[in-house]
Order: structure tokens, then C-alpha cells, then sequence
């Protein structure tokens, strides 16, 4: 299993390949269009995420290890009905999911900035991209409590 940091160098890598942000864009919503489709039943109230201007769920299942019920990890899965914002959950799945609670809760997640995504985001969109990562991380939390 990859390191969440050598997720985010591949994912750096593949967006190194694009100098225009309409290219960049595209990536990001065909990685959107990837994504398995989430089951309707994990389209509810509960798994809205507060904070996306568009609406975004997350569904989080925590994983247990057959030896030890500790170690286990948590399986992300979510779906939104924007395009880029769906790109942009693909990616925080593709580094945080199948990961221990500890390894996200102490994840640097520097993709975001290397790749630009930060700086070409409306504001709106990036408020909604940190609610994504603090949603993520409050899941984390929860299950390193259990």
C-alpha cells in the first residue's frame, strides 16, 4: 500500500504533465467521472458536508483488520453533484482513503497547494475543498476514539 505521500508525488506528477488550467480542469473531471457512483443510500442529510457551495456527501466506513479490530483503516466514498468538486473529492479519496486514523490526522496534504489547485479555485470552491479535508479528518477522529 502506497504512503499517503507517495499518493500525492504521483498525483503531483500527473498534473505536472499539463501547463494550462483547462487541461488541469479536464483531469479533474474525468478523475470525477472515474469515481464509482455513491449508493443512494448514502445520500442523506447526515453525509452532506456543511460548507460546499455545491452538494458534496461523504461516506466513511471504518475497515476493520481481521487480527486487530485498533488497526484498522477508513474507506471514504463520496459523490457531488459539480464536476470539479467531484474531481476534487476523487483526489482526497485517492490519498486519504484505506489509510489508519492516525495517518490522516497527521497528513500534510502539500498536493493541494503543489498542484495549484489552491490558486485557481473560486473562493467558494476552496472553502468547500478545506470542509472536505475537516470532515475527512472529523471521521479520523472519531474512529481513532472508538
Amino acid at each position: 500500500m502506497a504512503s499517503i505521500n507517495e499518493i500525492q508525488d504521483e498525483i503531483i506528477e500527473e498534473f505536472s504533465g499539463f501547463d494550462d488550467w483547462m487541461d488541469k480542469y479536464q483531469l479533474l473531471i474525468d478523475l470525477g467521472n472515474e469515481q464509482e457512483p455513491l449508493p443512494e443510500e448514502y445520500k442523506t442529510e447526515s453525509n452532506l458536508i456543511d460548507g460546499c457551495q455545491s452538494r458534496v456527501w461523504l461516506q466513511a466506513d471504518f475497515v476493520g483488520n481481521e487480527r486487530n479490530e485498533r488497526n484498522g483503516v477508513i474507506r471514504f466514498r463520496a459523490e457531488s453533484d459539480a464536476l470539479i468538486v467531484k474531481g476534487i473529492v476523487a483526489l482526497l479519496i485517492r490519498v486519504l482513503s484505506d489509510h489508519t486514523p492516525d495517518e490522516i490526522l497527521n497528513a500534510d496534504l502539500y498536493f493541494i497547494d503543489r498542484i495549484g489547485l489552491k490558486e485557481h479555485l473560486s473562493p467558494t470552491r476552496s472553502n468547500g475543498l478545506l470542509a472536505m479535508v475537516k470532515q475527512m479528518r472529523m471521521y479520523a477522529l472519531a474512529f481513532k476514539a472508538k
